[in-house]
């Protein structure tokens, strides 16, 4: 991808910060906000007539997250936000499953499984990730690995091609992951991954803001979760559906919410509009460069130093003096785990982070 393109009339809050937090939050495209408004207006205007359009919108948006990820629409649940998607799951794995997860992981992906009757068992989260992980399905064989793709506070991002041979060895395991905070930085396949499940908030590389997320779920799960939340939705609205819901039935229980999920159809065809094989290219490049660049400094903790491919965050050497001197020099980072988190995305360039390097 070009990294000479301007995107500061897409994303205007470019024109007062240099923005290094879409790990945070990812910035929201000023031409969905203009689709967003078309939207409201027209529920304004027309309201039931608007709204009876609503099943096939909804389906209009399930095609395009299918197309994105390369599934069928069959496969997608339109959910509010990670969370909630998870724990619907979570209530509907039969009780004293062995779960294994990675220690210190996002809490919305281990708090689930440990506020609830499951065996659980955790992998090291360190520059040997793999190699863990591999040793905690020798040693506790588990029923279910649940992870982040990316972790959170560090970028550690596990290697797909090791879980889809990790995946051939324990085909019986049911393999789940948050994709959140890896979403939008490259092409990903679902139809060809390790995972049987998926699931993501759209609102930080996906660009699709808040109130809106989804999950993926390979075909033949409903002989092996059985989540008990039901609505009229769930049947389609209709009375004789009710003993008939599958599984991608029972994560929709309610009224869909067009303009949220819309939001997120409207971020994807931006996103294809850019081009992902560009976007995945250019983020690779910038990642591959700003790690010898923080590494060079000795600005990165051993696990990610160490590890050959990251991701789009990093986590390097500073305070909470530090980040308030970046603050009132407009350059916009978080506070995670013993330093200061770092994300960028295809809107970023590197004078940004030589800008970020000038002020530390």
């Amino acid at each position: 991808m070009n990294s000479n393109l301007d995107f500061t009339q897409e994303f205007p809050v470019l024109n007062h910060y240099t923005y290094l937090n879409t790990a945070s939050s990812g910035l929201l495209p000023a031409s969905v906000v203009a689709w967003r408004e078309q939207h409201d207006k027209a529920l304004l205007q027309e309201a039931s007539m608007f709204r009876d359009q609503h099943k096939t919108h909804i389906w209009e948006i399930k095609e395009t997250v299918a197309r994105f990820f390369s599934t069928e629409k069959e496969r997608v649940a339109l959910v509010p936000n990670f969370s909630i998607g998870l724990n619907i799951l979570m209530e509907g794995l039969p009780k004293n499953q062995k779960i294994l997860m990675i220690e210190g992981d996002y809490p919305s992906v281990n708090w689930p499984v440990e506020f609830r009757d499951f065996e659980v068992c955790y992998a090291d989260l360190n520059e040997n990730l793999e190699t863990n992980i591999e040793a905690a399905f020798a040693k506790h064989r588990p029923d279910v690995f649940l992870c982040s793709i990316v972790q959170y506070i560090t970028g550690i991002k596990v290697d797909l091609t090791f879980l889809k041979e990790l995946k051939n060895q324990y085909p019986e395991t049911l393999f789940i992951a948050d994709g959140t905070q890896y979403f939008g930085t490259e092409r990903f396949h679902f139809s060809e991954s390790a995972f049987d499940i998926v699931g993501a908030s759209s609102y930080k590389w996906m660009l699709g803001g808040y109130g809106n997320g989804f999950f993926l779920l390979k075909d033949g799960l409903d002989k092996k979760l059985f989540p008990n939340t039901i609505g009229f939705n769930s049947a389609d609205a209709v009375f004789g559906n009710r003993d008939k819901i599958n599984i991608i039935g029972k994560m929709e229980p309610g009224h869909q919410d067009t303009l949220n999920y819309g939001t997120l159809a409207q971020s994807i065809e931006l996103l294809e509009k850019i081009g992902m094989e560009s976007v995945e290219t250019y983020l690779q490049e910038f990642s591959s460069w700003a790690h010898e660049r923080f590494r060079a400094l000795s600005l990165l903790p051993i696990e990610i130093s160490e590890r050959k491919n990251h991701s789009t965050i990093f986590n390097i050497k500073g305070d909470e003096k530090l980040l308030q001197h970046l603050r009132k020099n407009n350059i916009i980072v978080s506070a995670r785990g013993k330093g200061l988190r770092i994300s960028f995305h295809f809107y970023n360039k590197p004078e940004e982070i030589e800008l970020l390097l000038k002020n530390i």
